[in-house]
């Protein structure tokens, strides 16, 4: 489905750009269901001797501080909501890993010329 943002769009292009940097593999972008979406849904690479893990991320994007940080846009209603949703998505696709995480990555285009992006692991926790 088409984001209207462009803003939104910019800043889940260089998440996406940061996480393949990372060694994720991007599964799926803008994964929507009645209450909920997605951003980003990847691979987060396996360790020695390790599995998987099954990564929802959540991009926020801001220019300008004036209703703070990108990351402090995430409540915990919005990680209820995400956190369903990706419950959902892993029921739809059994064949995943079963260890999941959600994530969170903060794009900064205010703080200096190039954008600032700040990753969050397991927000949940």
């Amino acid at each position: 489905m088409k984001i209207a943002n462009p803003l939104a769009v910019k800043g889940e292009n260089l998440a996406c750009n940061y996480l393949k940097r990372k060694g994720y593999r991007i599964i799926e972008r803008n994964f929507r269901k009645g209450y909920g979406e997605i951003d980003i849904v990847a691979l987060h690479p396996a360790g020695l001797g390790q599995a998987q893990v099954l990564v929802f991320v959540e991009v926020k994007t801001r220019t300008s501080d004036l209703f703070g940080p990108p990351l402090e846009a995430i409540t915990p209603w919005k990680i209820r909501t995400l956190v369903k949703t990706a419950q959902y998505y892993k029921l739809l696709h059994p064949q995943l890993p079963d260890s999941l995480r959600l994530d969170a990555i903060g794009v900064d285009f205010f703080s200096n010329p190039s954008p600032k992006i700040e990753h969050v692991k397991n927000i949940t926790e």
